[in-house]
C-alpha cells in the first residue's frame, strides 16, 4: 500500500474582514496524497484552491484543523525557522510567472537563492546547479545573468519550476501554473512537469481550471466548490463518468477538441453566479445553480461520501447521488 504523505483533516481558513464577517476560503477540507501521487484540484474561480495550497505550504495561517507531514502534524502558524525547515521539503509554483519572480534578482539569484538559504552551498555550487537546473527545465545556462522581463511568459514559468524543484523538495504545489500560459506552451509545462515527477518521484498538487489538462497529468482529481470538496476520485473516472452535478457541468462546459464538434455542440454554461464567501447558503453550496436540487438540498450540507456501488475511491457530496 502506498505511504500517504500529505493528510488534510477538517482544514479551515477563513480571513476576517471586521464586524463579525469572515470569508469562508477553504471549510472542513478532509484530503489525503499519496506518495509520488498526482492529485488535480479543479474548480471555479473563487472555489478556494489557490486558498488551499498556500494554507498547505504555510504561507496562510491555518483558522483550525490539521495538516499532517509524513504522521508529522505541521505548525498552526508558521515562524522562520519552520520555513526553513519545511521549505526543503515542500515547494510551490505559483499563477503569475512574472510578479512570483523578483524583477531586480538576475535568474542566476532567484533559481539559487533557496540553495544558499536552505542548504548553504558555496557560490561556485550554486552556480553549477542554477545551470543544470535551468537546461533540464529546457532554458539556458547563459541564461543566469539576464532578469525576468527579458523572457517570454512560458520562460518564466520554467524559471518558476527550476527555483522550486531545485532544493529538491519531495512535494510541489502547483498553483495554475499552466493558466497564464499559450496552449502550446501549457503543453509543454504540463509534459515537462510530469517528465520531473517521473525522474524525481515528486507528488504533486495541480491546481488548473483545464479539466482536460487535469486529467491527462493526474492520478486523482478533486473537484472543490465554494470552499468544500464535492467529487473526489480517480481522474478517468471524475472525467468521464462525473457525478456530482457540479462536476457534470464543469465537464460539459469543457470545451470539445474539435472546431466542428464545438461549434454543433448546446451550451451547457453553469446559470447563476456562485455564492458570496462571506454569507454561505444553507445546504448544499451548490443549490441555488444545481438544475437537479430537491428541498433536502437546501436545508442540509451533503456530507463527502464512498458511492455505494463503487470500489474506485470515489466519493461525493451529493443527496441525490448516496
Amino acid at each position: 500500500m502506498t505511504d500517504t504523505l500529505v493528510d488534510i483533516k477538517q482544514l479551515v481558513k477563513h480571513f476576517d474582514l471586521g464586524n463579525k464577517q469572515r470569508v469562508h476560503a477553504v471549510d472542513g477540507i478532509d484530503l489525503t496524497i499519496a506518495e509520488k501521487e498526482i492529485v488535480g484540484l479543479v474548480g471555479e474561480s473563487g472555489s478556494g484552491k489557490s486558498t488551499l495550497g498556500k494554507t498547505l505550504v504555510g504561507l496562510h495561517d491555518k483558522t483550525s484543523g490539521s495538516i499532517s507531514y509524513r504522521d508529522e502534524v505541521l505548525p498552526q502558524r508558521y515562524r522562520a525557522d519552520d520555513f526553513q525547515r519545511f521549505a526543503a521539503r515542500m515547494q510551490m509554483i505559483f499563477q503569475d510567472p512574472y510578479s512570483s519572480l523578483n524583477p531586480r534578482m538576475t535568474v542566476g539569484e532567484i533559481v539559487g537563492e533557496g540553495l544558499r538559504v536552505l542548504h548553504r552551498t558555496t557560490a561556485t555550487e550554486t552556480r553549477d546547479r542554477v545551470a543544470d537546473w535551468l537546461q533540464r527545465v529546457g532554458l539556458n545556462a547563459d541564461h543566469m545573468s539576464r532578469y525576468p522581463h527579458e523572457f517570454s511568459g512560458g520562460q518564466r514559468q520554467r524559471i518558476g519550476i527550476a527555483r522550486a524543484l531545485i532544493v529538491e523538495p519531495e512535494f510541489v504545489v502547483c498553483d495554475e501554473p499552466i493558466s497564464a500560459l499559450d496552449v502550446s506552451v501549457q503543453a509543454q509545462v504540463v509534459n515537462l512537469l510530469a517528465e520531473l515527477k517521473e525522474s524525481l518521484g515528486l507528488t504533486l498538487l495541480f491546481i488548473a481550471h483545464d479539466l482536460s489538462m487535469v486529467r491527462y497529468i493526474s492520478n486523482r482529481m478533486a473537484v472543490m466548490y465554494l470552499g468544500s470538496l464535492v467529487e473526489i476520485g480517480p481522474a478517468d473516472d471524475v472525467f468521464f463518468k462525473p457525478q456530482h452535478p457540479y462536476t457534470q457541468t464543469l465537464i460539459a462546459s469543457n470545451p470539445e477538441p474539435d472546431p466542428q464538434s464545438e461549434r454543433q455542440r448546446a451550451s451547457t454554461t453553469i446559470q447563476g453566479e456562485i455564492p458570496s464567501p462571506v454569507n454561505l447558503p444553507a445546504g448544499c453550496r451548490f443549490a441555488n445553480r444545481c438544475p437537479q436540487a430537491v428541498d433536502i438540498c437546501h436545508q442540509q450540507t451533503p456530507p463527502l461520501l464512498p458511492l455505494t456501488d463503487s470500489n474506485s475511491q470515489r466519493m461525493v457530496a451529493c443527496h441525490l447521488v448516496n
